[in-house]
Parts: C-alpha cells; sequence; structure tokens
C-alpha cells in the first residue's frame, strides 16, 4: 500500500510539471504570436491601419494608391496640364473660362442652326443643377476643418505643449519659406504631385522607411533631452498659482 500511495504521488507530481511546461510553453508561443509582434512593429507617424485605410479606403484613396492605374495617370496629367496652362504658359482663369464658354455656345448656336437645314431635330441641351446635398456635404466639411485647425492653434497657443509648440513653428517657418520661393499654384501643384507619389512608395517600402523612421525618432528625441537639458530647463518661469474659488 505504502509503496502504492508514493507510486501515486510521484504520478501527481510529474502531471503538475508537465501542466507547467506545456502552460508556459503556451505563454512564450503567445508572447511570440503574429499579432503581438505586429503590435510592437514601430509605425509612421503611430498609424494603426493601413495606407489604403488612412486615406478613407474609397475612390480618393484608391486614385492617389495607384489602384486604377488610368484613373491616376490621367488625374495627374490633368492637373499637369493645368500647371504648365496657367504658371509655363502664363494664362489666366477668367480668361479660360470665357474662351471656354465663348467656343461651347458657339458650337450648340451653329448645331441647333444647321439642323434645320439637314431636317434634323435640334440637339437637347440638358438642365445642368447643383445638388442642395452636396453643396451642404461639403460646407459642413469645410467647416469641420477649419474648426478643428482653430483647435489645435487654440491648443498650441496655450502653452501646455512645448514640443507641440516648436513642431507648429518650425512648420509655420518651412512653409512661409516654400511660399517665398513659388506661387500658391506652383505650391499646390507640388503637393498635388507629392500625394501621387509619396503614399504609393511609401505603401511599397512601408517595411524600410518605418525602420528608418524609427532609428530617426529615436536620434530626435535624444537631441530633443540634449536641448531641454541645456537650454529649455534654464529658462526661469514664474511660480504657478492655484486659483481657487471661494
Amino acid at each position: 500500500m505504502a509503496e502504492q500511495k508514493e507510486e501515486s504521488i510521484m504520478d501527481k507530481i510529474t502531471e503538475k510539471f508537465h501542466h507547467d511546461d506545456s502552460s508556459s510553453s503556451d505563454s512564450d508561443d503567445e508572447k511570440s504570436s503574429p499579432s503581438t509582434v505586429k503590435s510592437a512593429v514601430y509605425r509612421l507617424f503611430g498609424r494603426e491601419k493601413p495606407v489604403h485605410k488612412v486615406f478613407g479606403g474609397g475612390k480618393p484613396a484608391d486614385v492617389f494608391l495607384w489602384r486604377n492605374k488610368k484613373i491616376s495617370a490621367g488625374v495627374l496629367g490633368g492637373a499637369t496640364a493645368i500647371w504648365v496652362l496657367f504658371e509655363l504658359l502664363e494664362y489666366h482663369l477668367l480668361t479660360l473660362v470665357c474662351h471656354c464658354l465663348i467656343l461651347s455656345l458657339a458650337i450648340l448656336f451653329l448645331w441647333s442652326n444647321a439642323t434645320t437645314f439637314i431636317n434634323k431635330s435640334p440637339p437637347r441641351i440638358p438642365e445642368v443643377n447643383i445638388p442642395e446635398d452636396v453643396v451642404e456635404s461639403i460646407a459642413l466639411s469645410l467647416r469641420f476643418e477649419i474648426n478643428r485647425a482653430f483647435a489645435i492653434l487654440r491648443d498650441v497657443a496655450s502653452g501646455r505643449d512645448l514640443r507641440k509648440f516648436l513642431a507648429v513653428i518650425a512648420g509655420l517657418w518651412v512653409l512661409s519659406i516654400v511660399g517665398s520661393c513659388c506661387n500658391f499654384l506652383t505650391l499646390f501643384y507640388i503637393v498635388f504631385v507629392l500625394l501621387h507619389t509619396v503614399p504609393v512608395l511609401y505603401e511599397k517600402y512601408e517595411v524600410q522607411v518605418d525602420s528608418f523612421a524609427e532609428k530617426a525618432m529615436a536620434e530626435l528625441k535624444k537631441q530633443y533631452a540634449v536641448f531641454d537639458a541645456k537650454v529649455l530647463s534654464k529658462i526661469p518661469r514664474g511660480p504657478l498659482k492655484d486659483k481657487k474659488k471661494v
């Protein structure tokens, strides 16, 4: 009987060891699972969605990421033609609109009068009306973006985040330098071309760009820590007084 008890105790101990080993191996597998490894990978600007979802996931994202090469090439070619027409040939917008209206009205007028000689009914000119819901949606979207920009500027000016303040000041300074080198149309065209080239290249070389951005951000944080220790920490600041309401 004593030997049977000892054997049962030993069996329980070995089963417990096997159970612990299996649970530890399961926990190791969970730690090294692709989802946890994927979440630990650095992403540019801290994004969690694919590039296509970041751009909205609709037709604009398909155009920017060249899902349909014909449409993307047509949009980029049209923007290039407009830039060449207005910037290089120095054509004016009002002149272009007037010339297009003159040409279209002359063609329709001559076509309508020519039908009396060829015994055909004149072409029916369609009625063009701008839908009210489209105008309202555009106005609401524009209002939302303007209010968000005002909220960001107010948050920056409140003095709560020095790093954000310095980043906004540096961005505006760079934008002012770029604006002094080219006019608004050229700047708009440059941004348009960048939107059609940078996202698709980033999506293609995502891993390499993210690894380089991780190293760059680590270096920037290191330099900011040095700047904070040598300069920002030595700036005198007044004591903060808590105002209590009686």
